[in-house]
């Protein structure tokens, strides 16, 4: 493993992060500029609230998708590097939180990073260390998304039961310990994307989504 493959393998993955397939496919359908809807990221939840389910769907999909990249670069120009697998799609999370084609400027000036939350690359991380966690991870997230309603919170899950699921992985099956830290570090990353919405939750005024939305707007019209 040279310094150059690191480089080009984090360079790569970072570039993969930062499409925005959300934007893109909302765009293409709609002819509207996802970031003016709503949250204004460009992820899964976002383009079903600007463009319909199935948009939301295949950019979830397209995304997680990103996030199982990182590890197959990683894996393809430095086999050898558990380490570098794990810190792959750790960078393609940046990368679709942090557009490097997304970049613009802010009311006041500033330089500002376009993107999502975080949610879905870090499913395909999870899915690029062990294909199998989407048969656990994808499950047990939607019953948080569209049981609890908030789609913050079923993001924040998906890096955590990652976590617990590797851990299991690393204690019984003997899966490489640094998959673990791959979920934690991937926390990180999305609760600090996610500093607006947990302060909504905090305040309980958290945009709804699913069944529990409908049954509000509902209630709101009586």
């Amino acid at each position: 493993m040279t310094a150059l493959n690191v480089v080009v393998v984090l360079f790569l993955s970072y570039i993969i992060g930062s499409v925005p397939f959300g934007l893109m496919l909302v765009r293409l359908i709609k002819g509207e500029d996802i970031r003016k809807i709503q949250s204004g990221r460009t992820g899964g939840t976002n383009a079903m609230r600007a463009a319909g389910f199935w948009v939301g769907l295949a950019t979830a999909l397209l995304d997680i998708f990103k996030g199982a990249s990182g590890v197959w670069v990683a894996s393809a120009i430095v086999p050898e590097s558990t380490w570098l697998k794990v810190l792959a799609p750790l960078l393609v999370i940046v990368g679709h939180n942090y557009s490097i084609f997304l970049i613009e400027r802010n009311a006041e000036g500033r330089i500002k990073f376009g993107g999502g939350a975080g949610g879905a690359p870090c499913l395909g991380g999870s899915v690029g260390l062990w294909g199998y966690s989407f048969l656990i991870i994808f499950p047990l997230a939607a019953v948080i998304l569209f049981g609890i309603g908030y789609a913050s919170v079923a993001t924040m899950s998906i890096a955590l039961i990652s976590s617990v699921l590797f851990a299991v992985l690393a204690a019984f099956f003997d899966f490489p310990w640094q998959y673990i830290l791959y979920g934690l570090l991937a926390e990180l990353l999305l609760l600090w994307a996610l500093r607006p919405n947990i302060r909504r939750l905090i305040e309980g005024n958290e945009r709804l989504v699913g069944w529990r939305a409908k049954k509000v707007k509902s209630q709101q019209q009586v």
